[in-house]
């Protein structure tokens, strides 16, 4: 019966990790907007993934290219010439004015292309961020809104040429508010702190999936909450230091130097559960400076926002609390997918309650034995695939 138990739980935990199974190397990135009304003109300027757009991508679903079903076209567009891609931008415009993507007062602007610059010698695994230069005549009016398709993933819009300028973020299928065109809509600390803390959530779930491996790591080292609450408040902390300093450009560590450090702390991690029985002196240290590369990871996804400095320090600080909810509900998901593996050994009769109080450090251990056996495998292809491939 013991035995039944066990295979039981090895099960859940298999399927717990096959789910976080995916890689990075064509994750998508937010689309930035940079807007300007002067009169009788409306400029906008993005910074877009120009490849996801044509193929169809629906980036508010996929965050990675390679999982949507239209990852070869995806491909065959990042190979396209820098000059043939910039030709086939416009192909977007009807569908964008349709919308409308810019309206003042009410009335749709009709928008058209002044200039795209696509770069050059971009790493093929990477997605290639293009500035496309959009103009339209804009009637006068009071205010301004902004519309962003459905699929269109996060837009992070910028207002220009104004005192206190209006900065927010919008997801595929919705609207900026009213945006007043003389300025003064800037988002209050409050705001900004509110709004940032899903961003941080959600590059832990469902974006972070090494993240989400790593923080499975230290729950898997025992079943006493003591050592877990060490590790968690030592990566905490390490993470939240690198975090800001990442962010706000006082380090910088290339991705190539920090991903498959990221992918090595996972196997250090899943490698030392299956070898030790409990937490270690030195376990909390390692854990400190491994979080110390997480930070820099975490810095490198708030960047990609380019927030305006006055609004810098609320969003960071939500970002990060955005973060901490994530893992703790990384933690709290495995809690329950373990207890619900306890009931149903119970009432398929496979084991009584009794005997699961002395089984259940034994089923434990085979539970964390296999998860971590499958974090250190899976983290180990990560390591080669971002050094090598």
């Amino acid at each position: 019966m013991r035995r039944i138990s066990l295979l039981l739980l090895c099960k859940l935990t298999l399927a717990l990790l096959l789910s976080t199974t995916g890689v990075r190397a064509h994750e998508v990135v937010p689309t930035i907007a940079d807007i300007t009304v002067t009169q009788g003109s409306a400029d906008l300027r993005l910074r877009i993934n120009l490849e996801a757009f044509l193929a169809g991508v629906d980036l508010d679903t996929f965050e990675d290219t390679n999982d949507a079903p239209q990852a070869e076209d995806y491909d065959v567009l990042r190979a396209l010439s820098d000059e043939a891609l910039a030709a086939r931008a416009t192909e977007l415009l009807s569908g964008w004015n349709a919308l409308p993507l810019l309206s003042v007062d009410g009335n749709a602007l009709t928008l058209a292309s002044v200039g795209i610059i696509v770069p050059t010698g971009t790493d093929p695994e990477l997605p290639r961020i293009t500035e496309w230069d959009l103009r339209a005549q804009a009637p006068a009016g009071a205010s301004l809104t902004v519309s962003w398709p459905d699929g269109g993933g996060d837009l992070v819009l910028r207002q220009q040429g104004v005192e206190a300028p209006y900065t927010g973020l919008i997801s595929g299928g919705t609207s900026s508010p009213a945006i007043a065109l003389s300025g003064g809509d800037q988002q209050t600390g409050w705001q900004t702190f509110v709004g940032y803390i899903p961003v941080g959530f959600d590059h832990i779930l469902p974006k972070g999936l090494d993240h989400i491996l790593f923080v499975l790591g230290l729950f898997f080292l025992s079943t006493h909450l003591r050592p877990l609450i060490w590790q968690v408040s030592a990566f905490t902390l390490a993470h939240t230091v690198t975090l800001a300093l990442g962010a706000l450009g006082l380090v910088n560590v290339p991705g190539s130097i920090v991903e498959p450090l990221i992918a090595a702390s996972i196997v250090y991690v899943a490698i030392e559960n299956i070898f030790a029985r409990g937490l270690n002196t030195w376990r909390p240290a390692i854990i400190f400076g491994f979080g110390l590369l997480h930070g820099l990871g975490f810095a490198s996804v708030l960047g990609e926002f380019g927030l305006p400095d006055d609004q810098f320090v609320p969003a960071l600080i939500g970002f990060n609390v955005g973060v901490e909810v994530g893992q703790l509900t990384v933690i709290a998901m495995a809690f329950v997918l373990i207890w619900l593996g306890v009931l149903a050994a119970r009432r398929a009769g496979l084991t009584g309650e009794e005997e699961m109080v002395t089984e259940y450090p034994v089923m434990f251990r085979a539970l964390s034995m296999t998860g971590s056996l499958l974090i250190a495998i899976i983290g180990i292809y990560w390591v080669i695939e971002r050094t090598l491939l």
